[in-house]
């Protein structure tokens, strides 16, 4: 994804580096990046390309994926000084952001694991624009599914789905004819609507704003019909709140975890 990374850099540096120009010597030093909470880390392999992209070198000193403590140093930079600073932010951002994603997914995971150690973390298409590959790696170095990665591949079958084809088993009727090997999600807000679309065994059913109780209600039926469709909640559930249907769900989606997610601070500092 290096052409992502220079388009980033693109749109923050444009004709030049001003600042830098000015106030930065040409000589070559190193930096230390600091994650400054305790954190499940993601996006270091972006920072470092956006170093690497204006000639400076990168010894990542944890990986992706690792859990660390508030002062943990991740990584050291070595190069230019001027390309170091240039690129600062834009590491920065990458690694604040997909941290943040993949620290919310991982503390998510481990409240669910510790009554229930299969239900599954699932992220949603509520990613920011042109940001989506990311923001979905980072759920998955968190111990999350990413669920589609966009509408092309897997059938998702929503409410306006239903309502323009006539209800609910009319849009199960023309699912007979999804190619083969793609799989099929069909959301349904009451327990009648899970039973319909379970007689076509369709691969997920998609329990959309029902509680943990409703949800359990509409596993019950649906795996007595069809025992292989997983059940997934979805529907503005936190993920502190994702707890709750622990046992009796099989996939729990999560907005929250890239529309409005918390970034975790990172710090660059030169050393002396």
């Amino acid at each position: 994804m290096i052409e992502d990374i220079k388009r980033f850099l693109a749109e923050d540096i444009g004709s030049g580096d001003i600042t830098v120009e000015l106030f930065v010597p040409d000589k070559t030093g190193t930096a230390s990046i600091i994650c400054e909470e305790e954190a499940t880390l993601a996006g270091l392999e972006e920072a470092r390309e956006v170093f690497e992209v204006l000639g400076a070198q990168c010894q990542l000193i944890n990986r992706d994926g690792d859990r660390v403590v508030k002062g943990t140093t991740v990584m050291s930079v070595y190069g230019p000084l001027k390309a170091i600073v240039t690129g600062e932010r834009t590491a920065l951002n990458l690694l604040m952001r997909m941290t943040g994603i993949a620290t919310a997914t991982a503390n998510a995971t481990r409240l669910i694991r510790l009554t229930d150690p299969d239900l599954m973390v699932a992220a949603t298409r509520k990613t920011t624009p042109g940001f989506r590959y990311y923001e979905k790696k980072a759920v998955t170095l968190g111990g999350g599914w990413s669920h589609r990665m966009g509408l092309y591949d897997m059938v998702m079958i929503k409410d306006n789905h239903i309502a323009a084809c006539g209800g609910i088993e009319n849009a199960m009727e023309k699912a007979k004819n999804v190619k083969e090997g793609i799989k099929i999600d069909v959301e349904v807000t009451t327990l009648e609507q899970g039973i319909t679309a379970a007689r076509y065994k369709p691969d997920i059913i998609m329990g959309d704003h029902m509680d943990p109780e409703h949800i359990r209600e509409l596993r019950d039926a649906v795996k007595k019909i069809s025992p292989d469709t997983k059940i997934e909640a979805s529907g503005n559930i936190t993920p502190d709140g994702a707890r709750f249907y622990a046992g009796c769900a099989d996939i729990v989606s999560i907005g929250a975890l890239t529309h409005s997610v918390k970034a975790v601070h990172f710090s660059l500092d030169i050393d002396e």
